[in-house]
């Protein structure tokens, strides 16, 4: 098991846009692999994921991502 001295929380978002015009956009994963590519770099790890959905605009719900980075 391995441990960890520091930790970062990052969130990603889906578009805003995409979500009001075609009802659901998807996670950016080119966003995301250049997220975790600058972060490895620095020596992060990713520990946790996970996906939540939140309301948006009170009619539409879009997608995040929180990672959880320890090094």
């Amino acid at each position: 098991m391995a441990t960890y001295k520091e930790y970062k929380v990052v969130t990603i978002v889906e578009g805003g846009c995409g979500t009001i015009f075609l009802g659901a956009s998807g996670l950016p994963v080119q966003r995301l692999e250049a997220e975790l590519n600058r972060y490895a770099q620095d020596g992060w790890e990713v520990v946790f994921q996970v996906i939540e959905k939140k309301r948006f605009l009170l009619f539409w719900q879009r997608e995040a991502i929180i990672l959880t980075l320890g090094r």
